[in-house]
C-alpha cells in the first residue's frame, strides 16, 4: 500500500488505477527532460521493451509473444479483420464494447456476432463458430469466467479465442498462454497511465492474423523502417506494435515494475477478502470477486458515497465497487457506514 498515493476511499480500480509514487516520479522526471529538450526516442524505445518484458512476466509468456499499443479496441480490430467473410463470432451478453464492437464493424463482410448468456458461453460454441471473444472479468459486474470450458469448446470446433484481461491483470492471477489472443489496457488494475496496452498471440494467431495497422514500429528494425516503399516486418509479435505514446511509458514501466513484483494470488486474496467483509457487513452474499456490485437503479447509493468522499462508479443500474492493493478495512467501514444508513438501500436484488 505504501507504494501508492493515498488511496483511502478510492474504490474504483475498475475505472482507473491509482499511480505508484514511482510512477509519479518517473512522469515528472520525463516532463523535466522534455522541458530541457533532452527527451530521447531511443530511451523511450528501451522503456517500451522493458514494459513488454514486465507485462510478459505478469501474464506468463515470452516477450516475443507480446505486442504493444495504446487501445484494446484497436487490437481486437486486428483479429476482427482477419476473420473470413460470413464468419460467426460468439460473445457474452453485455460484455465491454471494445471486445464486441470491432466484430460488429465487420458486418459489411457478412461477419455475424451472436451474443449469448455468459454462463452459457461454452455451451453456445458450435460447429461453424470462428472465434469466441470475452472478458476474463466482466467490467459491469466483476464476474470471473472459468476459461477452461470455453477453451475446450473452442478447440473442439476449431474456433479461435480472444480474451480481454483488462479487468484481471494486476489483481487476478492470469496466464495468457491458453488463448489465441489476449488484449489488456494497463491503466486499470496495472495502474499505468492511460495510453499503454498490450496484446498477446499464440503460434496459430501469429500465423493467421495480419498486422493491418502496421507502421514504422512494426518493422524488424524500427529505425530502418521509417520510410517506404519497402519494409520488413518483425518476425514475432512486434509486427503488431503501433507507435508508442511515448510520454505514457515512463510512468507505465514504473507501475509495471511494482505490479510484477507483487504476488498476484496475494493481491487477489486481499481484494476479495475486503469485498467479502463488505458483503458480510451489508448482509449480501459473498461474491469472491475484486469488483462487487449492488442494486442502485436511481444512483442514490453512488451519490451518497460520492458525497461522503468515497470514489466508486455506477454501471448497468448497479453500484460498482473495486478493491485493490491500496484499500483496507477502513474503506469497508466507510462504505458500510454510508450504505447502512441510506434509506431504501437494498444490498440484494
Amino acid at each position: 500500500m505504501d507504494s501508492f498515493v493515498d488511496g483511502s476511499g478510492y474504490l474504483a480500480a475498475c475505472t482507473a488505477g491509482l499511480p505508484t509514487l514511482g510512477t509519479l516520479a518517473a512522469m515528472r522526471a520525463d516532463l523535466d527532460e522534455w522541458g530541457r529538450a533532452a527527451s530521447s526516442p531511443v530511451a523511450y524505445g528501451a522503456l517500451v521493451e522493458e514494459g513488454r518484458a514486465l507485462f510478459a512476466r505478469i501474464v506468463g509468456l515470452d516477450p516475443a509473444r507480446v505486442a504493444t499499443g495504446s487501445q484494446t479496441s484497436a487490437m481486437v480490430a486486428v483479429a476482427a479483420a482477419a476473420l473470413p467473410d460470413s464468419a460467426e463470432v460468439v460473445v457474452p451478453d453485455g460484455d465491454f464494447s471494445s471486445v464486441v464492437f470491432p466484430f460488429h464493424a465487420q458486418a459489411h463482410r457478412g461477419v455475424r456476432v451472436r451474443s449469448v448468456p455468459l454462463d452459457r458461453l461454452a455451451d453456445e460454441v458450435r460447429p461453424g463458430t470462428a472465434l469466441v471473444a470475452w472478458s476474463a472479468v466482466q467490467s459491469s459486474s466483476g464476474v470471473v469466467t472459468d476459461p477452461a470450458p470455453v477453451l475446450d469448446a473452442a478447440q473442439a470446433v476449431g474456433a479461435m479465442t480472444l480474451c480481454d484481461l483488462t479487468q484481471a491483470a494486476g489483481v487476478l492471477p492470469v496466464s495468457a498462454a491458453p488463448f489465441d489472443v489476449t488484449v489488456t489496457h494497463a491503466y486499470k488494475w496495472l495502474c499505468a497511465p492511460r495510453g499503454v496496452a498490450f496484446a498477446t498471440f499464440s503460434d496459430a494467431a501469429l500465423e493467421r492474423l495480419r498486422p493491418v495497422q502496421a507502421g514504422w514500429y512494426a518493422g524488424a528494425d524500427v529505425w530502418s523502417s521509417c520510410y517506404g516503399p519497402t519494409m520488413r516486418l518483425a518476425d514475432d509479435a512486434r509486427r503488431f506494435d503501433v507507435s508508442p505514446a511515448w510520454q505514457a511509458w515512463p510512468g507505465a514501466v514504473a507501475a509495471l515494475r511494482h505490479l510484477a513484483s507483487v504476488d498476484a494470488a496475494s493481491a487477489w486474496r486481499h481484494a476479495t477478502g475486503l469485498a467479502d467483509r463488505l458483503a458480510d457487513a451489508l448482509g449480501s452474499p459473498r461474491s469472491g470477486q475484486a469488483i462487487t456490485t449492488f442494486p442502485d437503479p436511481a444512483g442514490a447509493a453512488l451519490r451518497a458515497l460520492t458525497d461522503a468522499g468515497v470514489t466508486a462508479s455506477g454501471r448497468a443500474g448497479r453500484l460498482r465497487l473495486a478493491l485493490h492493493l491500496w484499500n483496507d478495512d477502513e474503506d469497508v467501514t466507510r462504505v458500510v457506514d454510508v450504505l447502512g444508513g441510506l434509506p431504501g438501500f437494498r444490498p440484494v436484488g
